[in-house]
């Protein structure tokens, strides 16, 4: 039954559950009501009963009956009502003629005895009609009782026309609970409609631009919010995406095609049998090494930028900055052999992922050095988890800062410069997943060159127990 429930449309069980809700709390009202107006009517029968005071000349017939007979065609007129005498061992009581007996209880003959002061009960007379019955002492005369009996159909009967009465209305109440649970469900439901369209409509056109209308502050209202911005999310990581194909198919080009031509020039060149001066095919060999490492930096730096896991952080740990950028130094060093470059690096421990850290520091020290000019000095400093890395080249105009974060992004002056455009969008990832920033001014004294600054949060003093 349940497993058949769970296999009906939302819009049905809702219905369904809003009618039985609606069937039980009306079933319950009709219980109550019933059992109420039962009681009412027997206590206000009850009342009318002990009211009743049989005629003294009741009680001299019933006495002369039990005693030495009456004529059994003798009619006296008790309306209603029964009316017979209980003595205290009698089994069998003294009934006026034309009414049927009503048998005696032990509470009835308790009362004759004086052992109670009354009795009221329901039993069924001889001829099998229900009976509610009084039995009082009869007043001044001792071990003698009267019971004064109506038929419970005064009671039954109500009850019976309210019975149906209740029925009907019970039965019309859950059939429009059910009506009105359909309805509300289906009013309730056309936002889950409308969700459950625009989904399917995603999924078969694959239309990311599709938005929700959203009305209210509800939980459909939260829901629709969230589908809205989970398309919105992922129109602009698709458009991200394409965009970076794009883009590294537009920087891929140019090295491939130089690489090409070069190759071209050497393949040409065993063909015809004309020999390239050495000067001119050392010139080659130098270029197409050049452009083959550039295209390996490049497909690193794209690789770097589609990994999975690349939007997350790795595993953080606590690594030693100064150390990280005392390694990152040398590297540089040998990069750019002619160029000065002054350290002053204060102890500092930051949370990061050790290896995407080094790049970052290493790309940002690439940097200096392939702009600065020879015989030059590049001053790097780290105070309090502040890194400065203090170039001498041409700088960056004001226009162009806002923009060198971006990927594949290079100013007009570094186009004909080896580079990915990728490096430094990949220190600002590095840097805002550890929870740092960045940033590249002009030089502070006005001179050339420009200043890169990276602050990373930590403490001078590493943890207890590293």
């Amino acid at each position: 039954m349940v497993r058949r429930f769970r296999t009906l449309p939302l819009r049905s069980r809702l219905a369904l559950l809003v009618a039985t809700a609606v069937a039980v709390a009306v079933a319950a009202v009709a219980v109550a009501c019933w059992v109420t107006t039962r009681d009412r009517l027997t206590e206000q029968l009850d009342t009318t009963l002990s009211q009743v005071k049989p005629a003294e000349k009741a009680i001299v017939v019933l006495t002369a009956s039990c005693t030495s007979g009456l004529p059994g065609d003798l009619q006296i007129v008790t309306g209603p009502y029964t009316i017979q005498l209980v003595s205290p061992t009698g089994n069998r009581p003294c009934t006026l003629p034309g009414k049927p007996a009503i048998p005696v209880q032990d509470e009835d003959r308790a009362v004759a005895a004086g052992l109670r002061e009354d009795a009221t009960h329901t039993t069924k007379a001889e001829n099998g009609t229900a009976m509610r019955v009084h039995t009082a002492p009869v007043p001044d005369r001792p071990n003698l009782a009267v019971s004064v009996a109506v038929p419970m159909a005064q009671v039954t009967d109500p009850l019976g026309q309210l019975a149906w009465v209740l029925l009907a209305v019970s039965g019309i109440g859950v059939i429009g609970a059910g009506a009105a649970g359909l309805w509300v469900a289906r009013a309730g439901l056309r936002p889950v409609d409308e969700l459950t369209e625009a989904v399917e409509h995603v999924a078969r056109t694959e239309d990311l631009t599709v938005r929700i209308p959203v009305d209210g502050e509800d939980e459909i209202a939260r829901l629709s919010n969230s589908f809205n911005s989970m398309t919105a999310q992922l129109a602009s990581s698709r458009d991200r995406q394409a965009q970076l194909i794009a883009d590294a198919g537009h920087e891929l080009r140019t090295p491939l095609t130089s690489l090409r031509t070069n190759v071209e020039l050497l393949a040409r060149s065993d063909e015809t049998g004309r020999v390239i001066p050495p000067e001119d095919r050392k010139a080659l060999m130098a270029s197409v090494k050049a452009q083959m490492t550039e295209l390996a930096a490049l497909i690193g730096d794209l690789q770097e930028l589609a990994r999975p896991d690349a939007a997350q952080p790795g595993p953080l740990q606590v690594v030693a900055l100064h150390d990280i950028t005392r390694t990152a130094l040398q590297r540089a060093r040998l990069r750019g052999p002619e160029l000065t470059i002054t350290d002053d690096l204060a102890p500092w421990y930051v949370r990061a992922e050790p290896a995407a850290l080094e790049r970052a520091i290493v790309n940002v020290l690439d940097n200096a050095v392939k702009f600065s000019p020879p015989r030059v000095t590049i001053d790097v400093r780290l105070h309090r988890g502040e890194l400065t890395v203090r170039d001498r080249g041409p700088g960056i105009p004001a226009e162009e800062l806002p923009h060198v974060f971006e990927r594949f992004w290079r100013s007009p002056s570094a186009r004909q410069l080896p580079g990915s455009g990728l490096g430094l969008s990949i220190v600002a990832r590095t840097v805002q997943q550890a929870g740092g920033e960045i940033a590249l001014r002009p030089a502070p004294d006005r001179g050339p060159g420009t200043t890169a600054t990276i602050r990373l949060p930590g403490a001078p003093t590493p943890p207890p127990g590293m």
